[in-house]
Order: C-alpha cells, then sequence, then structure tokens
C-alpha cells in the first residue's frame, strides 16, 4: 500500500517547479572549502543540489517580507540556539501538509528543513549578512556547529509530510509508550525505494493534542485508546506501521539535548490527500489576491512607453491558476520588490498603475524545469511599461478575469520610487550573533 501510496500523492500533491526525488539529505550540502562558494544570479533559478541542507523550528515570521527565523538543529543542546534569520529567495517556495503554502499558513513551531543559498545581492539582502563559513563556526555555550550557516536565503522551505512526499520517504513506527495520554514514540524514516540506508531511530514526544488523521476522521490519542488501537498505560509494539508525520518541538524533560514532538499522525492516503487539498485552496484563494510572481527575461522598448515583456513565472503554484493565463486575454503586470511586495504609488492600489495589455504568447518548456521556475515563460505587450519592469527584476502578473484586490499596508511599498533601504522592518530587527 505504501508504494502505491507515494506514487500517487507524488503526482497529485508535488506541484509545478517541485520535483518528486529531490534529494534534500546531507548530500546536497557543498563542502566548505573556500572554492565551493556557491552565490545565485539574479534572473537564474539556482540548483538544489548547490544548496546548503538544514533543519529546525520555525520561531518567527515577518510574513509581508518572506522572512522569518529559525532555531537550527546542530550538534549541541537545542533548546540554547539563537533563532536564525532567513529570507525566501523570489522564486523560493514554501511547501506545508503536502501543497504550497505562504509563511503565513506555517505555525509557529513547526520544524522545516531548508535548502539555502548565500545571498544573491548582499547589498540589498533582507536579512544580515554572515561570513560565507558560518556554518562551520562554533556557536559555544553548548550550542555547537552548524546553527547559523551563511546560507539564508531560501529556495525551498518545508515541512516534515512534505519532504517525504517529495523524497518519497515514509516513517515507520516501532514502539510506543504512553501514560496519562502522553508519552514517547520510537520512529524510523526510510526510502520508499529501497535505493538508501534507512536512519537511525528516533524517539519523539507526543501528547493528549497530538492530531491523527484517518480518512475524513480527525481523531486524539483519547480515540485510539477507545478503539483498542492503542494502550492507556505501558508499551506496544508498532511493528513498522508507515505512517508520515508532522514535526514539531517542545520543552522535554530529562536532560536531553535534542528531542522533536510528534503534532500530526496521517495513517491512510485519503488523509494525506484530503489534508493537502485544504492547503491548497488555501494557497489558491492567497495567490488571486496577491498575483502570480515572475521575473522579466527580456523588454523590447517601442515608441512612447510601448514594450513587449517576456517573464518566467515561478513554480509552486496551481496549474489551474498557471492556465487562466491564456494567449489573447489581458492581464496587468507590476513590479515588485525581491520580497515580492508590491510596488504602490501612494494611495493608488497595484491595479491602478500597473502595465496592462494583451498576453501574446505563452510557451511551456518540455523539460522539467528547475526547482524554483514553472516551466512557463509569458509573452505581454503593453502600451505604458511601468519603471521596475526590467531584465531580471521581480514582476506579479494577474489574469484580468481574475477579482481586483487590494493588500493591507504592510505588503506593498507606499512610493514606487522606495528602494530596499525604505523597507520596514530594516534587516537590523534581526541580531547577527
Amino acid at each position: 500500500m505504501a508504494c502505491w501510496l507515494i506514487a500517487v500523492l507524488t503526482a497529485v500533491l508535488v506541484p509545478t517547479g517541485v520535483r518528486a526525488g529531490d534529494s534534500g539529505t546531507e548530500s546536497a550540502q557543498p563542502s566548505a572549502g573556500a572554492g565551493d562558494v556557491f552565490r545565485p544570479q539574479a534572473g537564474e533559478f539556482p540548483p538544489l543540489d548547490k544548496a546548503h541542507a538544514y533543519r529546525g523550528e520555525l520561531v518567527f515570521v515577518d510574513h509581508a517580507n518572506r522572512r522569518g527565523s529559525i532555531r537550527v538543529e546542530g550538534t549541541g543542546v537545542f533548546r540554547a540556539n539563537d533563532p536564525h534569520p532567513f529570507a525566501m529567495l523570489p522564486c523560493g517556495i514554501v511547501r506545508y501538509h503536502g501543497a504550497t503554502a505562504a509563511l503565513r499558513d506555517i505555525p509557529l513551531g513547526t520544524v522545516m528543513h531548508v535548502r539555502g543559498f548565500l545571498p544573491p545581492d548582499p547589498a540589498i539582502s533582507a536579512v544580515p549578512v554572515l561570513p560565507v563559513d558560518n556554518k562551520l563556526r562554533d556557536a559555544n555555550h553548548n550550542r555547537g556547529a552548524g546553527v547559523f550557516p551563511a546560507e539564508n536565503h531560501v529556495l525551498l522551505l518545508e515541512d516534515e509530510i512534505s519532504r517525504c512526499l517529495r523524497e518519497q520517504k515514509i516513517w515507520r513506527l516501532l514502539e510506543l509508550q504512553i501514560s496519562n495520554r502522553q508519552g514517547m514514540i520510537a520512529a524510523r524514516c526510510e526510502s520508499l525505494q529501497g535505493n538508501q540506508a534507512a536512519s537511525a531511530a528516533e524517539t519523539m514526544t507526543f501528547d493528549a493534542a497530538t492530531r491523527i488523521w484517518r480518512g475524513r476522521e480527525y481523531l486524539a490519542v483519547d480515540d485510539l485508546i477507545a478503539e483498542g488501537s492503542w494502550p492507556a498505560e505501558g508499551k506496544q509494539n508498532l511493528a513498522g506501521q508507515g505512517v508520515y508525520l508532522g514535526i514539531t518541538w517542545k520543552p522535554t524533560p530529562g536532560g536531553i539535548f535534542t528531542r522533536f514532538h510528534i503534532s500530526d499522525i496521517w495513517l491512510d492516503e485519503d488523509a494525506v490527500g484530503r489534508t493537502a487539498r485544504i492547503q491548497k485552496e488555501t494557497h489558491k484563494a492567497f495567490i488571486r489576491s496577491r498575483w502570480i510572481p515572475a521575473w522579466v527575461d527580456s523588454v523590447e522598448y517601442g515608441q512612447f512607453g510601448k514594450a513587449i515583456v517576456t517573464a518566467t513565472l515561478f513554480g509552486g503554484i496551481d496549474e489551474s491558476l498557471y492556465a487562466d493565463l491564456k494567449e489573447g486575454e489581458r492581464a496587468m503586470m507590476a513590479p515588485s520588490e525581491n520580497t515580492l511586495k508590491h510596488w504602490a504609488g501612494g494611495s493608488a492600489g497595484t491595479s491602478q498603475i500597473a502595465s496592462k495589455g494583451p498576453i501574446l504568447k505563452v510557451l511551456k518548456s518540455g523539460r522539467e524545469p528547475p526547482l524554483g521556475s514553472s516551466g512557463i515563460q509569458i509573452t505581454f505587450e503593453t502600451d505604458l511599461v511601468t519603471e521596475g519592469i526590467r531584465p531580471t527584476r521581480v514582476v506579479r502578473i494577474r489574469p484580468a478575469a481574475w477579482p481586483d484586490l487590494h493588500v493591507p499596508r504592510e505588503e506593498y511599498l507606499q512610493d514606487s520610487r522606495a528602494g530596499h533601504e525604505d523597507r520596514f522592518p530594516t534587516p537590523a530587527i534581526f541580531p547577527t550573533y
């Protein structure tokens, strides 16, 4: 059942621009020598195999600027690690519950897997710029190395179930120990393809607030005890039951340096699919109000403000939204900051100052697009091209048929002349450690 489940769910739940089977393990981490430093370039999608991989607890989110802080897991005492700032790349993708998400969708405390790079342009970084060898430096005070990597510009940020679906992995539950509706579960994460060695068994806590999903049912620990699936007290062998897990962090007794907590258990494919569909619909509504992000490949300037703009759409968005950009249909294109914030003109909304015109062409690449790209390129004609629509710059695009909705104040720059130095809050809100 598990192999069939992963094949079906990968096809359904992994959106364009997020490839199933992309390695996110330590093999994706570059070696530390000075000659191996890689920095993404504007207008290019960075290769995932050049990313530095780490995981940790999400502890702060500034959703309007697509940045936040993660307590990175290292070799020392996890709770002692300072929150480490990160920023999403413009083409960076967030995934939660097996579907694309916005940072605002992720509950604080969720353990996230990170694939990060050095800042493409340190001068406009939304978070502090750190020495390139920072992931090697010991943080001291029982924290160990690796807890504040310089690779803090993120291409892929995903929770545990999203990582397992993408990498075709599953958790095997080995043993349960329970008392007073809480306890510990020993589990092991392994590949469904059998092409990787299974990880070592990991012991995680659970409690009465842990959510259990089975088909359309939303269960609690009490329900599993009542039906006899779990005992009320003592130990039980779980015989390697295959499940998907949601993982968070909570303080734990016993002087343990690092022990994570199970927030969710998905018992079958119906439960996984249903959870992902809910998140997918949440993100579709979000994109309709914030427009599809892209960056400009080229601009052919005409006379009196006319221009033909070619742009590549970013990945991770539901196919039904890309399909609304059709040849011959009208659309709007507006400049965006590298955080994907809209530009605005005083009290004018984005749609009032956006360039408008028909879509001349929609091209879909026949090859697998790199992570962050949809593989879809559009050519758009306008009678009045606005400042900020230039090659390698980030824009947002709205099909004219979508509703004209105005985003809240914190999600746009007040003046189109504003630069990165006018960003609020500035990167100074983050400590540099």
